[in-house]
């Protein structure tokens, strides 16, 4: 319900929603193609991940790497991996949450 009584606009509300899906959806788009960068090991080891989360590449300095020790890399690959992650993440946030609030201010809905 508007304040007042009267009854949202319909065509106007649907209109919004149609905007608002259009624009996630270019975010989105705009997401899968954005690349950012993770590191550990100071630099050791390097991913490159999509703000979608896909994983386009690993880089590993030779000085990462001793046959003898194996599980250290491992852990390297990981952490850079979750540090760029964790950069898509705070991407998708800042790409997708101006988005996700706009729901909030339509009228009539209930978000």
């Amino acid at each position: 319900m508007i304040p007042g009584g009267g009854q949202p606009n319909m065509q106007q509300l649907l209109q919004q929603a149609q905007k608002m899906q259009q624009d996630l959806a270019k975010a989105q788009e705009e997401l899968a193609q954005t690349e950012v960068d993770g590191q550990a090991g100071g630099g050791l080891v390097k991913a490159t991940v999509t703000g979608s989360g896909e994983l386009r590449g690993l880089v590993i300095d030779p000085k990462a790497v001793d046959p003898e020790d194996t599980e250290t890399l491992a852990d390297l690959v990981v952490a850079a991996v979750q540090a760029a992650n964790e950069n898509a993440q705070q991407l998708q946030q800042d790409k997708l949450g101006p988005l996700a609030q706009g729901l909030g201010g339509m009228p009539g809905m209930p978000f």
